[in-house]
């Protein structure tokens, strides 16, 4: 078997660092799904998918729809889902859940197609969505450096079937060996399960409202006097750290104090040189804040808002949670006029000679609104 490590979420429970979400829930569910797929050899002979256990788009009656966007393979992240509401046991049943779900992401989510690339039923057969070298639509930032597979929904409290497992665990062996994915792949996060057959929410209450951000007091800032901005900043500039990173609130607020000091005491700044940092534990953290001048890309400080991701991130990007907790605090300074509307999303490298952002989290950015080369 494979050493991968599940990336799964039953019904109702939150994304990784989610706030009803905590490390002893993510244990249990990971160990627990971890043993089954430990103990699946003795239940099941591992193989690929075959013809008897691949269903075609043709064979579950997939509408003549498809995405266009190509996926440059192999890839070097993989992403798997668990969707609640898609309980089936057969191909019959498989196969209509499949339809159902393809016309929800294509008319209610306004998607080009299923949004996944595979999808695994408890009756053992994998279901082709957008297949190998097209780029699906499942997860936010990482849609074209992954592939996404889904598990069809299970009752809460339930896990896939062995078949189910078994043949998930054959389809990712069938990835790595026709070199769709990297032998050295990696599972950068936890999925939230999606709910698609729930009612669409209003447009209002889908909104991205602005996201927690840590204020300088809490994270122990030292107080200092800078530049005032000149707002609203027409450039977002996304750059690494570089150094080590953090999961761990506690431990990112002491990584957020040790870079205040080291740009103060040894690089000589009047603070930390960024507007805001972003942790692996999927939280903003104040840096000067929206209104003073970072010192982070000479030339553009006075006009830009420096967003950091605290790391280095040449060869693996930041997770699911901060790249979402960046894009939130992007759209929040929008909608608050810290950000012109027509604001340009640049990378550092891209207005400096520097390595920064690194080159994973810099392929992630340029799928982002207003990214400019």
């Amino acid at each position: 078997m494979l050493p991968w490590i599940l990336v799964f979420s039953a019904l109702g429970l939150q994304a990784l660092g989610g706030s009803s979400w905590n490390k002893t829930q993510a244990k249990q569910i990971s160990e627990g799904l971890q043993y089954l797929l430990g103990n699946i050899s003795q239940l099941t002979e591992k193989g690929k998918p075959d013809a008897s256990t691949m269903v075609s788009r043709k064979a579950w009656g997939a509408e003549a729809i498809s995405c266009s966007t190509q996926l440059t393979t192999p890839v070097d992240v993989l992403v798997i889902h668990h969707i609640p509401g898609l309980e089936c046991h057969d191909q019959t049943v498989c196969s209509q859940r499949l339809r159902e779900l393809q016309a929800h992401h294509v008319h209610n989510n306004s998607g080009c197609d299923v949004a996944y690339s595979f999808l695994v039923g408890d009756d053992g057969r994998v279901y082709e969505g957008v297949g190998w070298t097209v780029q699906g639509v499942h997860t936010q930032g990482y849609n074209n450096i992954s592939l996404g597979f889904a598990f069809f929904g299970t009752k809460k409290g339930h896990s896939p079937s062995p078949a189910a497992l078994s043949a998930m665990d054959a389809l990712i062996s069938n990835a790595v060996e026709k070199g769709h994915l990297s032998s050295r792949y990696v599972q950068p996060l936890f999925v939230k399960g999606e709910n698609c057959l729930a009612p669409r929410q209003k447009e209002s209450l889908k909104k991205r409202v602005c996201p927690s951000i840590v204020p300088r007091a809490a994270w122990g800032a030292r107080e200092t006097h800078c530049p005032q901005m000149i707002l609203p900043a027409k450039y977002g500039i996304i750059i690494n750290t570089a150094g080590r990173t953090c999961n761990i609130s506690d431990e990112c607020r002491l990584l957020v104090r040790d870079i205040q000091s080291f740009h103060m005491d040894r690089v000589k700044l009047c603070d930390i040189g960024y507007n805001f940092l972003v942790g692996q534990d999927g939280v903003i953290y104040e840096g000067v804040g929206w209104n003073v001048q970072g010192s982070h890309t000479p030339g553009y400080d006075d006009i830009a808002l420096g967003i950091a991701f605290m790391g280095t991130f040449t060869g693996t990007p930041p997770n699911a949670a901060a790249l979402e907790a960046a894009q939130d605090l992007i759209q929040c300074a929008v909608v608050k006029r810290y950000l012109t509307p027509n604001y340009l999303l640049v990378g550092h490298s891209d207005v400096a000679k520097t390595l920064s952002p690194g080159q994973a989290l810099y392929n992630i950015i340029s799928t982002w609104p207003h990214f400019k080369h």
